[in-house]
């Protein structure tokens, strides 16, 4: 499919976009890196030289109560007029075009982090910080709005090409326009012209630092998704506003950070909020960029098509595939390595302090690092095992110029990503799985399924290098009874090997035991209890998906029964097992076993002592604490040093 509306020119005050694709504004912490700025410019530069419209920036505090955290960027200098050079520089060098975001965190600042108490607009609490923040005063309100100029300043005098005014997210100017966080009483507070009246002054500031020929994007809330926030009228009076204020482009943000409803993760239907957009492009005459779950740029085009709105925002799908847009213009779709929204590498790693990468994309946020170069001692590379560890270390050693073969005893590559994809709502696991299989092929891997490889075959014989890859082994736990015909692993479910009564029991109580309740639910099972001997449940999920895991299980009325002191023994009727010195049972047809992994690495003695080289990464290495973004991190690395 053509995608020809992505590439049609779009100009805005004296910048011209070559597409109509704006990489959305991501933190993903480099800068407070070593070599941070370096790490930060060769990962914009990289995403410039593909077609995209405008890149913006991870947000810029305008002063330091407004930072988000550590090592964030910052715009509340002159000094950083010459920190950003470099950056903006390297994103002109190769053709592209980029926007400084200004930012202020408001009460979503930590104290432990800005030295001092978060701002807001009322001393309100927000559930996700331990920190109450201060009221502004009237002459804080003035002296923040003079620093969202001063920032716009700067960034125009550091060569960034626009400005995004940050409105959005539940941030400071959001917080200000909503009455669920507003109760002020003066000027700036009650009615909803004067809740509204703190965005419009900093949008009419920032036109005034930086004159009538400088971009200046709004990124306001279209659905807050909070209780006793700003309507849906309300929001739009708000965007005919803005426009009248002085602001040229309307960025329409999702949610707030403390919404109890999911607006990003892979949960989240594609495209559910191009509608809020496109409501709010009726009543303005400025341009309105739709954003959230747009990750395909056959769907963007699509929207663009309809006319309804002017630019789409794809955010993380830039991390997963720097060139996703050369690749569309191109017509290769099937070679885009798709975001699947899973947050475990960005937001997760984000909210931990951590760098962002990507779970699908090792390669992002680590652009200085790993480089890819071609081998000069062509091997015969077997690769055993092709799941998420086994799939990557393929490609990179035969993108290298390695000979590849990879084996695995399944009819089909993936492991356990397999199941993943089972998993209601998490569908997106299957585009993972058409990467890998175009990749390999585009790159001449000899793929061999359904052979069981035995220490002594002719594959190894023929091998110089042999990278084991064959994942793990579903744990028994020692109960009594466990041997029984009613019960089984979860891969014998997933695989279909076994059939699952009206009612089961699952034994575990992670990220498996949770996907596979959710996936027995989907089929018709109607009674579901996880039993564990810990007390959290959907542990090992990321902060950003876990709570939506959790949640998606009380909606299918699962049981989830933790803390467990003892299980006694399994019976024909059900698990019996001890809570708070008391002996239970919980009576199933089925009792399925989802508590842990073993390394399954039995065949590496055997291969070694053939005198073979063996390389042992994901499962096979490590079971505990193992997943999809650990495992193709592994494949990466071993891919590289052969």
């Amino acid at each position: 499919m053509a995608c020809d509306a992505l590439f049609q020119p779009l100009k805005i005050r004296n910048l011209t976009l070559k597409s109509r694709v704006m990489m959305g504004s991501m933190h993903v912490g480099l800068e407070a890196l070593d070599n941070g700025i370096e790490k930060l410019t060769e990962f914009y530069k990289l995403r410039a030289k593909h077609h995209v419209g405008l890149i913006v920036t991870g947000g810029a505090a305008v002063n330091q109560e407004g930072s988000g955290g550590l090592g964030f960027m910052m715009i509340d200098s002159d000094e950083d007029i010459e920190r950003w050079k470099p950056l903006t520089d390297g994103v002109h060098e190769e053709g592209g075009r980029i926007a400084l975001q200004l930012f202020h965190a408001g009460r979503y600042a930590y104290k432990m982090m800005i030295g001092q108490d978060p701002v807001a607009p009322s001393a309100i609490q927000a559930p996700i910080n331990p920190d109450r923040p201060v009221a502004l005063s009237d002459e804080d309100v003035e002296r923040t709005i003079q620093d969202f100029a001063q920032g716009a300043r700067r960034a125009k005098a550091a060569g960034f090409d626009a400005v995004e005014i940050m409105g959005s997210e539940g941030y400071l100017i959001n917080q200000f326009t909503s009455p669920a966080t507003n109760k002020r009483t003066d000027r700036w507070g009650g009615s909803f012209e004067n809740r509204i009246s703190f965005s419009l002054r900093i949008t009419e500031a920032v036109r005034e630092q930086v004159g009538e020929d400088f971009p200046v994007i709004f990124r306001m809330s279209g659905l807050d998704l909070v209780d006793n926030s700003t309507t849906e009228e309300e929001t739009l009076q708000w965007a005919q506003a803005l426009e009248k204020a002085g602001a040229d482009v309307l960025n329409i943000g999702i949610g707030w950070h403390e919404s109890r409803v999911p607006t990003i993760s892979m949960k989240v239907p594609r495209l559910k909020f191009v509608p809020v957009a496109e409501n709010i492009r009726k009543v303005v005459s400025i341009p309105v960029v739709a954003s959230n779950r747009i990750n395909d740029p056959r769907d963007g085009a699509k929207i663009l098509e309809e006319g309804n709105v002017d630019l789409i925002s794809m955010a993380r799908p830039f991390l997963a595939d720097p060139k996703i847009l050369t690749k569309a213009k191109e017509g290769r779709h099937d070679e885009v390595n798709t975001c699947i929204a899973c947050n475990q590498a960005c937001l997760d790693h984000v909210f931990e302090g951590k760098a962002a990468t990507c779970l699908v994309n090792p390669e992002a946020g680590r652009e200085t690092e790993l480089t890819l170069e071609p081998t000069f001692n062509q091997k015969n590379i077997l690769v055993v095992g092709a799941g998420p560890a086994g799939l990557e270390a393929a490609r990179v050693a035969a993108e290298r110029g390695h000979s590849v073969t990879l084996v695995d005893e399944k009819e089909e590559i993936g492991g356990q990503l397999n199941y993943s994809k089972r998993i209601p709502g998490k569908q997106e696991f299957y585009e993972t799985l058409r990467y890998f299989d175009v990749q390999l092929r585009l790159l001449g891997v000899k793929v061999v399924l359904g052979h069981r490889l035995s220490h002594n075959d002719s594959l190894i014989d023929e091998a110089d290098e042999i990278i084991l890859a064959t994942g793990i082994t579903p744990r028994v736990p020692e109960i009594p009874g466990v041997d029984g015909d009613h019960v089984a692993s979860y891969r014998e479910v997933f695989d279909g090997k076994t059939e699952v009564g009206k009612t089961a029991v699952i034994i575990g109580g992670g990220g498996i035991a949770c996907d596979l309740a959710l996936f027995l639910k989907k089929k018709g099972v109607e009674e579901i209890t996880l039993l564990q001997r810990g007390k959290s449940f959907a542990r090992g999920i990321g902060k950003t998906t876990r709570w939506t895991t959790l949640m998606e299980l009380k909606q299918s009325h699962i049981q989830m029964v933790g803390g467990l002191e003892e299980y006694k023994e399994i019976t024909k009727e059900g698990v019996v097992f001890v809570l708070n010195g008391e002996e239970h049972t919980v009576k199933a047809d089925t009792i399925l076993l989802a508590s842990g992994q073993l390394v399954n690495n039995t065949l590496a003695e055997k291969l070694e002592e053939r005198g073979k080289t063996v390389h042992i990464i994901g499962g096979a290495k490590h079971a505990l604490g193992l997943d999809a973004k650990k495992a193709i991190y592994d494949g990466t690395l071993v891919g590289r040093a052969i």
